[in-house]
């Protein structure tokens, strides 16, 4: 791969499970893609010495009566979204040992792949409110380039580099999506935020809306399936929970009210001044919520 990625070439998006990947929200985008679309195993990576099989166990099963092992291992996908638009997808749980090892082990398959682009996906568990859209948080080729599909992203779009640079642990996509930057691929890294609250359940929410982001990146409009009427029982089911707990009632308002003022604020930075009604409104709003 040279430091100048050709427009035409494909992407790869790679999501790993375990910590980066909470409530399955972004490796249920791979696995829905697969199952959504002509797919086909391509690649693979072994687990030789990446996992611990003591935290990342081989799994048995049995196939036409006869008893199979099945190992931790990487699995890339080659998938027809259109007849001429073909992406690759990478997944895997993260590994335990050799992560540049690993990654550059990827990076490799990516580049006889001619992939142009790395797409990481992760989800995180934060304080936000299952009532409104979840946060999704983008940064795009962080050295400024134009984005091959689309332009660049917008600063409200990105993960806050500049802003609110993140200093602390991190999983193996933030690993895979600095390396694949210094070695000349585009990089592109999405994750969303799933209430903490809801730890115990999938998210079909969180993967809708990656799915949703990657449809704008693509410029095509993604087989979302059933992933809006999943959406729509979580939220019920979390509104079921809600209602039985007054406390975590309590808490889910305070979120709520956070996220409306925050939004409120977000409106104002971009120069989008609402009028005077509905400040006094939200106001009214956010005011009756401390009250109570």
């Amino acid at each position: 791969m040279t430091s100048d990625a050709k427009t035409t070439n494909p992407i790869m998006i790679c999501a790993f499970e375990g910590w980066n990947d909470a409530s399955q929200a972004a490796t249920n985008v791979i696995r829905h893609l697969v199952a959504s679309y002509e797919s086909r195993e391509i690649r693979h990576i072994r687990t030789d010495s990446y996992y611990d099989l003591q935290s990342a166990r081989p799994m048995i099963c049995h196939v036409t009566g006869q008893a199979r092992i099945i190992w931790p291992q990487t699995t890339f996908y080659e998938i027809t979204v259109a007849p001429r638009l073909h992406i690759y997808a990478q997944i895997a749980p993260e590994p335990n040992y050799r992560w540049i090892d690993y990654c550059r082990n990827s990076l490799r398959i990516a580049d006889e792949l001619d992939v142009g682009e790395i797409v990481t996906l992760g989800s995180m568990f934060a304080d936000c409110p299952h009532t409104r859209p979840l946060p999704v948080e983008e940064s795009a080729l962080r050295r400024g380039e134009s984005s091959i599909r689309g332009g660049a992203v917008k600063d409200s779009e990105k993960h806050g580099k500049d802003e609110n640079p993140y200093d602390g642990p991190v999983g193996i996509p933030t690993v895979l999506d600095m390396l694949a930057e210094q070695e000349g691929f585009y990089t592109n890294s999405m994750w969303v935020s799933v209430p903490e609250y809801l730890a115990g359940d999938e998210c079909p929410q969180g993967t809708l809306q990656i799915l949703q982001r990657l449809s704008q990146m693509l410029g095509v409009q993604l087989n979302v399936g059933t992933l809006p009427k999943q959406s729509l029982t979580w939220k019920a089911q979390a509104d079921v929970l809600a209602n039985c707990n007054d406390d975590l009632k309590h808490y889910i308002e305070h979120l709520e009210s956070k996220y409306d003022l925050d939004q409120q604020l977000d409106r104002l930075g971009n120069g989008t001044v609402p009028r005077g009604d509905e400040i006094a409104q939200e106001a009214e709003e956010f005011l009756s919520h401390i009250e109570d």
